[in-house]
C-alpha cells in the first residue's frame, strides 16, 4: 500500500466481535472469536457469521482440489498471457468435474458436495473410454475430522530456483 492509499483509509473503523463455544465430544470446549464490519445484528447474526465461518472449510477443501489434485500448484507457463490460459483451462476443467459431480448427486439422490471429488475427476479421465451412467463414490458426513498440515515427502537436496531457469543456465555456461 503506498502513502496515498493510506491516507484514503479512514480514521476509525467500527468492528463488531463475535465469540461463541465449540463443543466437540472427546475434546475441550473453546470459544471461537470472528472480528468482523457486519456490525448490523439484526441483519447479520452471531449464528450466521458462525455457520458461515463453520463452512470456510469447504472453500479450503476446493482450493486444495484446485492446486493440488489437479495440478495447479506450479504454473508452467512464463508469459502473463500463457499463464492466464492455464489458468483459465484449470477454471474450465475444475467447473466440469463439479458439474459431474452435480450430475451423480442429482442420479445418486444425494447433494453434490458428498459427492468424491477425486472420484469425478477419475470418471472424466476414463469416460472418453466408456459411456456408462454416472455412479460416482459418496463421501460419509464426517464431522470434526482433522487432517494434519504437513509435507508427506521430504524436501530435496538441492536448493530453490529464485531466478529464472535461463539465468542459472547461463551462470553454468561461464563457470
Amino acid at each position: 500500500m503506498n502513502e496515498n492509499q493510506f491516507r484514503l483509509l479512514p480514521a476509525q473503523l467500527l468492528l463488531r466481535e463475535l465469540a461463541y463455544k465449540v463443543n466437540r465430544r472427546g475434546f475441550r470446549s473453546r470459544y471461537i472469536v470472528i472480528v468482523t464490519t457486519l456490525i448490523d445484528a439484526q441483519q447479520f447474526p452471531a449464528s450466521a457469521i458462525a455457520a458461515l465461518y463453520e463452512q470456510r472449510w469447504s472453500v479450503e477443501t476446493n482450493f486444495k482440489h484446485l492446486k493440488t489434485t489437479m495440478g495447479m500448484e506450479v504454473l508452467h507457463c512464463e508469459t502473463v498471457d500463457g499463464v492466464l490460459r492455464e489458468f483459465y483451462a484449470f477454471c474450465l476443467v475444475y467447473n466440469l468435474i463439479r458439474t459431474v459431480m452435480l450430475e451423480a448427486g442429482l442420479a445418486q439422490c444425494s447433494h453434490h458436495s458428498k459427492v468424491s471429488f477425486v472420484d469425478a475427476l477419475r470418471w472424466l479421465i476414463a469416460s472418453c473410454y466408456r459411456t456408462t451412467r454416472i455412479s460416482l463414490l459418496i463421501v460419509p458426513h464426517r464431522p470434526g475430522r482433522v487432517e494434519p498440515h504437513a509435507i508427506k515427502r521430504r524436501p530435496k537436496e538441492y536448493d530453490r530456483l529464485m531466478k529464472p531457469r535461463k539465468t542459472y543456465q547461463k551462470e553454468a555456461l561461464r563457470a
